[in-house]
């Protein structure tokens, strides 16, 4: 057999990140915390980055813009250029080009005066150059980095942003550039410190401050400097060395007010280090600072670094000195996937960029290992309840450092009580609140991928004490079935199925409310115990499994026994006051196929469910309510008002992952059409996922409209992490499942004649999987640290029938 064509080359990598370049995103990120990803910009066609970025959950804006200056200081004016991406290969006429981690922009000077030996002579006009802009952010530091035409004349690449009153403290000016001290702030006015630096390539020029009434936008002529310097550069003032020259102006922002004894600046040679410039007093509404940075060679990039101040375990100048991971690497330790569906795999390496653009590298204060957060702005830290997403996806990166992580990260924090904090905040760990999540599920994916005995020990222990906490918090009635006290503690909030045991259900509070025992949060609850009880047996704690086993039993009894509504057809919510069932039909309802616990007649009326227009079987899976609920709205409108996050019917990626993996397992135990099912549902999941339709649009929104695909578009949250896909194809479409007894490879029945996924690196093994029409192939090669894999197995049988290879064969 001819060995796979192997993808995770560099240059192979390369291609996956270019080819998901586009016109229409902006959202940037160093894989490490810190992004620039504001849901609705308004300086898009502004150089540099004014619009906020995010440190963690906390928002830290402006940030700075740019400006390009001639010899006499005189700005040079530039537009977005509809011909950059064209004249770069692109198709698109926007003048802006992003791919993961960095976005370029062309820039149109218009007709540029050509610099002659004969300062004095009229300057030739010449057709137009473009200037190009690439932003990235790397480790903290948001880069604009820039090549400029000789034609186009510029000396100076000026970085300036303005700062709110009382923003910004100990505003000093260096060899490299401005610092200062500004502050960053969450929702709920959280506020972390941040110490600021504004640099370039090369030492500046000249730097400046001034205050100024009024307003602040990223336009250079109305910050308080743009006369001013010009004055002075005609005067030659610059080469007056150390006379505070760029004296500061206040005023109304046009910066030709009356002078006032503002802040000073230094001008002619670089600040000297360290130097103390003046604070600004109380006559202005903004600080204005600015650096002006020399082009050479055509040449100059212009900084911003934004480092925390955060308890952590190393300090700000390792954190300075590490090496972010950079975006090629991050992709090359997933494999490569190919099946052939434009959606497919398109969304495989997209899903892969959404995973780094929120991820962290822990060492962030309360954040202390590798993880992914939840989404952008203030979603983003590690959530309980998405976490275990993220370890399904990211147990398929090398390593799975990420996904051990994102598990470990709450349990660093565990209440004294046994349960978690509902999120990881950097700084503080007040208001947090609560989650209900799989963890056990997740547990051991991640461990039959990655083992890690000592980390295992951790987290067994850790998540014995929260199904301790679990079982006796939240099933006093020994019931086997576990409450759910408010509607957001589930993640799911705005529900027939709350509003069934309490009519003030959804007060927006996080009060206990309901006495609700959730179909979901009891099945999380058996899963958990499952988990353990295996756990318990791998670390030779036969007493503790026994335990475990009861415990699974017992849920397992009352999901099958007390849970099932024959007139629903579906699983559904208990009333903890009564012990009856609520009847009311919700997507979670699928939830126990996870756990195997419906029967094929059972099985057979939800499946009837999903394939039912008129309940769940919308032509985008699967709306979070029914479509015969009264309280339906494929809008998402509750009570006559749009909500932000409604699941009264909206199809929310999280719960169809769940759904598609319940069937994806009974297809595993034999249950041929669950397979069929999971295999026509994957491709309508996914193609929701792009705007429009179009395959070079793919978005990941917290919901989508059940019936056309339209996803929350006014909510702004693109990139969120709140649901599984890499796993669904990598197992369901390519086939390839690894456990505790070896490697498996059993494709859904979905027709699809070429598919191929590889290199996936798991337990010190490289795994290629290949699909033709009629054969399924499995390559297994041993990976020697540092070097290039050997082949050195090669299995296939025919398609149709499950290829199996137990560990004993690869010894």
């Amino acid at each position: 057999m001819t060995p796979l064509a192997r993808r995770d080359s560099p240059d192979g990598t390369r291609d996956r990140i270019a080819a998901l370049s586009r016109s229409d995103k902006w959202f940037l990120g160093g894989l490490d915390g810190i992004v620039w990803a504001p849901p609705f910009p308004s300086w898009l066609h502004k150089p540099g980055f004014w619009d906020p970025a995010h440190i963690f959950q906390h928002e830290m804006g402006p940030c700075f813009s740019v400006a390009l200056l001639d010899e006499r200081g005189e700005e040079i004016p530039l537009s977005l250029s509809e011909e950059g991406a064209g004249r770069a290969g692109g198709s698109d006429r926007s003048g802006i080009r992003w791919q993961p981690g960095s976005m370029t922009v062309w820039w149109d000077p218009g007709s540029v005066a050509v610099r002659t030996e004969e300062p004095r002579k009229e300057p030739r006009k010449e057709p137009s150059v473009l200037v190009r802009e690439a932003r990235s952010i790397r480790g903290g530091v948001l880069e604009s980095a820039w090549q400029l035409p000789v034609e186009v004349g510029g000396r100076w690449l000026v970085a300036f942003t303005a700062l709110p009153r009382g923003g910004g403290s100990q505003l000093r000016g260096g060899r490299h550039g401005l610092s200062w001290s500004g502050t960053a702030t969450d929702t709920r006015g959280r506020t972390l410190a941040v110490d600021v630096e504004m640099t370039g390539a090369h030492p500046p020029d000249w730097t400046a401050s001034a205050t100024s009434e009024g307003g602040a936008a990223p336009v250079w002529q109305l910050s308080p400097f743009p006369e001013r310097l010009a004055a002075r550069l005609s005067a030659g003032s610059l080469e007056e060395r150390g006379k505070g020259a760029n004296q500061g102006a206040a005023g109304r922002n046009s910066g030709a007010a009356d002078e006032a004894s503002g802040p000073t600046g230094t001008a002619g040679e670089p600040t000297g280090a360290g130097r103390q410039l003046e604070q600004p007093g109380d006559g202005g509404s903004w600080t204005w600072v600015a650096a002006a940075f020399p082009v050479s060679e055509g040449e100059a990039v212009v900084r911003l670094r934004l480092a925390p101040r955060l308890p952590s375990q190393e300090s700000n100048e390792d954190w300075r000195r590490r090496r972010i991971p950079a975006w090629e690497s991050f992709f090359r330790g997933f494999p490569a996937f190919r099946c052939g569906d434009p959606f497919m795999d398109r969304y495989f390496d997209y899903r892969i960029y959404g995973l780094g653009l929120n991820r962290t590298g822990g060492g962030w204060g309360n954040i202390r290992h590798p993880a992914i957060c939840e989404g952008p702005e203030y979603f983003h830290v590690p959530i309980a309840y998405s976490a275990p997403c993220h370890m399904m996806e990211m147990r398929w990166h090398a390593r799975g450092r990420e996904a051990w992580g994102s598990l470990m990260n709450f349990l660093e924090h565990q209440k004294k009580d046994g349960s978690f904090h509902g999120r990881i905040y950097p700084g503080d760990l007040r208001g947090t609140h609560f989650y209900h999540a799989n963890w056990g599920d997740a547990l051991l994916a991640v461990h039959r991928m990655h083992p890690n005995r000592v980390a295992l020990r951790r987290c067994y222990d850790g998540l014995a004490r929260y199904a301790d906490w679990l079982r006796t918090a939240r099933d006093p009635e020994d019931s086997g079935m576990f409450t759910v006290e408010n509607h957001y503690e589930t993640g799911q909030e705005y529900m027939s199925r709350y509003m069934a045991v309490s009519p003030d259900a959804d007060a927006q509070d996080w009060e206990p409310r309901l006495r609700l025992k959730g179909i979901d949060v009891t099945v999380y609850g058996y899963l958990l115990f499952r988990a353990l009880a295996a756990v318990a047996r791998e670390l030779n704690r036969p007493a503790d499994a026994e335990e475990w086993r009861r415990l699974e039993d017992r849920s397992g009894a009352a999901i099958t026994d007390r849970m099932w509504s024959p007139e629903a057809g579906l699983f559904t919510d208990v009333d903890a006051r009564t012990l009856e069932r609520t009847g009311v039909k919700a997507a979670v309802g699928f939830y126990p196929m996870l756990a195997g616990l419906a029967d094929d007649e059972r099985l057979d009326a939800m499946m009837d469910h999903l394939e039912n227009p008129a309940t769940f079987g919308t032509f985008f899976p699967v709306p979070s309510s029914s479509v015969d609920d009264p309280r339906f709205s494929a809008e998402g409108v509750w009570k006559g008002t749009r909500r932000n996050c409604p699941w009264n019917g909206r199809v929310w990626p999280m719960t169809t992952s769940h759904v598609i993996e319940g069937l994806l397992r009974m297809w595993r135990r034999g249950n041929r059409r669950a397979g069929e099912l999971a295999a026509r549902m994957i491709p309508r999941f996914l193609e929701m996922m792009f705007d429009g339709g179009d395959p070079d649009r793919p978005n990941c929104y917290e919901h989508y409209n059940p019936r056309t695909g339209r996803a929350c578009y006014f909510r702004g949250i693109d990139d969120y992490q709140h649901s599984w896909v890499l796993d669904l194809l990598a197992r369901g479409v390519a086939g390839l499942e690894v456990d505790e007894e070896g490697l498996a490879v059993h494709p859904l029945p979905h027709g699809l004649r070429d598919v191929s996924l590889g290199p996936v690196r798991a337990r010190g093994l490289a795994l290629s999987v290949r699909l033709s029409e009629k054969v399924a192939r499995l390559e297994v090669a041993r990976l020697d640290l540092g070097k290039e894999p050997d082949m050195a197995w090669h299995y296939e049988c025919p398609r149709g029938e499950p290829l199996r290879v137990a560990w004993e064969d690869l010894r």
